[in-house]
């Protein structure tokens, strides 16, 4: 069954199967399980960083440094595009898919963003909008293929939106905090989501406009990923080995170690976290525990699903 209907997190659960992801991750009470499917790294045909991972109606799609596009098909992941939205090689950081999942949306270097049909094999190219050319860290869109509400974390500390598709002319922006660089974006409706910035903080919108900040309190570490589920159900990865869980009363803090944790996803009381040297880390609805991986090197983006995939540096991509 596909059905992208909610947030982009739980649209890729359902994508790629809910009952597989929570088989996969339940009850992961420690590394040296022996019911644990095996971690695998699989051939990539890149060497570039390949920062984020996401599924389409269309299979999995990954996107790293030199505006690199994979492709995961039947016989194993192949190159799409190379040179980004406007050809130019601008990295790409970030990716998120329409509620339909027919399309790939992407952000990077230099106000990179473009706008993949996977059935219509098209690229559309909505970069610098407004004429900002700085970098962009990450994408959350919701709604249909064409007619997308399109939000984009800036490096410059903004938030830059659309809610006409990214058409030229339609985008606005605003600036939730002190201008630290929002890392990290995710709604779970048309325009309610969290972000994550690199002064520590969280900030909830309710109408993909205006921002306010919901924490975190004494966290001492950068923030980098964000799972947003609801106002209260919000996850948070971020340097020192932390994830938090904000329950709608208070942030719940669990330390799985020293990585820098880069990319959370949870639904369904089970989840992953993955981050620097190789390092996963299964949720199983009460606890996180660490998963053996076949490659030191970081990553950098998880997604859960029938097949798992972690993506990072080096092109590595490790399946189970």
């Amino acid at each position: 069954m596909s059905d992208y209907s909610t947030h982009t997190r739980r649209r890729i659960v359902k994508a790629v199967g809910a009952t597989a992801a929570a088989g996969l991750f339940t009850g992961a009470a420690s590394a040296t399980s022996t019911d644990e499917p095996e971690i695998g790294v699989v051939e990539s045909p890149t060497a570039s960083t390949l920062y984020d991972v996401e599924a389409t109606a269309a299979g999995a799609f990954a996107v790293g440094t030199g505006g690199v596009v994979l492709e995961r098909s039947s016989t194993g992941w192949d190159k799409l595009l190379d040179g980004g939205p406007t050809g130019n090689g601008n990295d790409i950081y970030g990716a998120d898919v329409t509620d339909d999942g027919k399309r790939l949306w992407f952000v990077g270097a230099s106000g990179a963003i473009g706008e993949y049909d996977v059935e219509a094999g098209v690229l559309n190219d909505h970069s610098a909008p407004m004429d900002v050319t700085n970098n962009f860290n990450d994408v959350s869109v919701t709604g249909k293929a064409g007619e997308a509400n399109v939000y984009v974390a800036g490096d410059s500390g903004k938030m830059y939106y659309s809610y006409e598709n990214g058409e030229t002319g339609s985008w606005d922006y605003t600036t939730p905090g002190s201008g630290a660089a929002i890392n990290a974006v995710d709604f779970f409706d048309d325009r309610s989501g969290h972000i994550v910035d690199g002064n520590t903080s969280v900030f909830y919108t309710r109408d993909g406009a205006t921002w306010d900040t919901l924490g975190i309190a004494d966290a001492n570490h950068n923030f980098y990923g964000v799972d947003s589920d609801g106002f209260d159900d919000v996850w948070v990865s971020g340097g020192g080995g932390t994830v938090y869980h904000w329950n709608g009363s208070e942030w719940v803090r669990s330390d799985t170690g020293d990585a820098t944790l880069r990319d959370v996803e949870v639904a369904s009381g089970s989840g992953a976290t993955v981050g620097g040297g190789g390092k996963f880390y299964a949720y199983d609805g009460s606890k996180w525990a660490a998963r053996t991986t076949p490659t030191g090197e970081n990553l950098k983006a998880v997604l859960r699903g029938d097949t798992t995939i972690a993506v990072g540096a080096s092109g590595t991509i490790i399946e189970a």
